[in-house]
């Protein structure tokens, strides 16, 4: 085994890493089987293992032990680095707890709610008639030609009417600041 592990580090022989394959690929996937305790799993992991031994077949040293333990000692090294990664989640740069709450200065959050209810005041003095065509215009988006349909006016009418409505809602909003 040394012979062909020092094959493919020295010539890149690929019938020797093909022997190598075939020799510890299925006792790799049988060990990493064991480990996982899942076949897909197992089956990646055997395949990194000799992928990596192909890549790096040039640092074996006999001298500091067998072809098999430092194939194992990969294999081994690869699965730890795998429990780690499935155990540790992704960050999420949008998960609420690093997303800091988006919150308005009391002041600001204040005048708008003044604002609000300034406004609702000065839709109510509006004369009915008025105040129908604003809120759908303007809250439900509808076209002023819908809204002449709908109420049976001329297109012209419709338009004057939003015009004079906006025109007293600023009067009286101004008014009421």
């Amino acid at each position: 085994m040394a012979r062909l592990l020092d094959a493919v580090a020295s010539r890149r022989d690929i019938a020797a890493f093909e022997k190598l394959f075939r020799h510890f690929g299925p006792k790799v996937k049988t060990y990493m089987l064991k480990q996982t305790k899942n076949l897909h799993m197992a089956e990646e992991l055997m395949q990194e293992t000799m992928i990596t031994v192909w890549r790096k077949a040039d640092l074996y040293d006999a001298a500091r032990g067998t072809v098999s333990a430092w194939i194992f000692t990969i294999a081994r090294n690869l699965f730890i680095s795998a429990c780690r990664k499935q155990k540790r989640p992704e960050f999420d740069p949008n998960d609420p707890a690093f997303v800091p709450a988006v919150t308005e200065p009391a002041d600001v959050g204040l005048a708008s709610r003044q604002d609000a209810e300034t406004l609702r005041a000065a839709l109510r003095d509006l004369p009915p008639e008025q105040r129908e065509l604003v809120q759908r215009s303007f809250f439900s988006d509808v076209p002023h030609s819908t809204l002449a349909e709908e109420f049976g006016l001329p297109l012209g009418t419709v338009k004057s009417r939003i015009r004079m409505a906006i025109a007293k809602l600023r009067k009286n909003m101004e008014d009421r600041r």
